[in-house]
């Protein structure tokens, strides 16, 4: 017997075998990443098409990728020979022991996620959520910042803005001042709702559409009260707020209109 011959057999035969199987898995490596290319290029196509946030688009491009990238090096491994079930196993016990270690945090990230893919709110709204009331300065992968009426920088995790109520101020474009101003009830009250219009058709940021109204709201224990609803745009609020609000009592002092206040009656007894 040939001991040569026989090793060069099975050299050879060892050789032919894995030999194929690396060549088929350098073919399928190829052919994988060319795969992965073209679907990280159209999905980024995609979410350009639809303007997905910038920061956005590159952590789920990246995700994507490297998810396709895993699973093929493990058909790779399944193609060499490797056994890759009990791979498999170990990827979804670390993928499970991370996501309960970081439950809270990938709540947040979902919240960002859904929030930059859906838009209900952008940089620069002013919006009321849980609790606060502030203008959106970044909105981030887990958290949201707000610049808050008095200047204040509010942080929101991602995750509690998402599931809560958001009150947007700034998405239609105009908002209605809602302003009520109570006169005594000596007034007459078809002048006092004429002074009240002229005042808002005066001022130069009412806009005229939708048209302000003035009604009477409540007869109240010692005025009678006027809802005043003008309109204006998200911008100038504060400064039809604050000067109807100024206007309305220079003009009814003007038109001899009491604008009634508490009183306080003291009553002394004579010992």
């Amino acid at each position: 017997m040939n001991l040569e011959n026989i090793d060069t057999e099975k050299w050879l035969d060892l050789a032919t075998t894995y030999g194929l199987k690396i060549l088929g898995a350098i073919v399928i490596w190829i052919i994988g990443s060319w795969v992965i290319k073209k679907i990280v290029k159209g999905t980024r196509k995609v979410m350009t098409k639809k303007n997905y946030d910038e920061s956005l688009q590159k952590f789920l491009l990246n995700l994507l990728s490297w998810i396709l990238k895993i699973i093929l090096i493990v058909s790779i491994l399944g193609t060499i020979g490797v056994e890759t079930t009990s791979f498999a196993a170990i990827l979804a016990a670390a993928g499970l022991a991370i996501g309960m270690a970081l439950q809270g945090s990938l709540g947040n990230f979902a919240g960002g996620v859904l929030i930059m893919i859906f838009k209900p709110i952008k940089i620069g709204d002013l919006i009321e959520a849980q609790g606060e009331i502030g203008v959106v300065k970044e909105i981030e992968i887990f958290t949201t910042k707000l610049t808050g009426l008095s200047n204040r920088e509010i942080i929101i995790p991602n995750g509690s803005l998402s599931n809560g109520n958001i009150i947007n101020y700034t998405s239609e474009g105009t908002r209605r001042v809602d302003l009520t101003f109570g006169v005594g009830y000596d007034s007459d009250i078809k002048k006092t709702k004429e002074v009240l219009m002229n005042v808002l058709t005066s001022h130069p940021k009412v806009l005229k559409s939708p048209e302000p109204t003035v009604n009477v709201s409540e007869l109240a224990d010692s005025s009678i009260n006027f809802a005043v609803r003008p309109w204006s745009t998200s911008d100038d609020y504060w400064d039809v707020y604050f000067g109807i609000t100024e206007d309305v009592k220079e003009a009814l002092d003007k038109a001899g209109i009491e604008i009634p206040y508490p009183h306080q009656v003291e009553i002394q007894k004579k010992s």
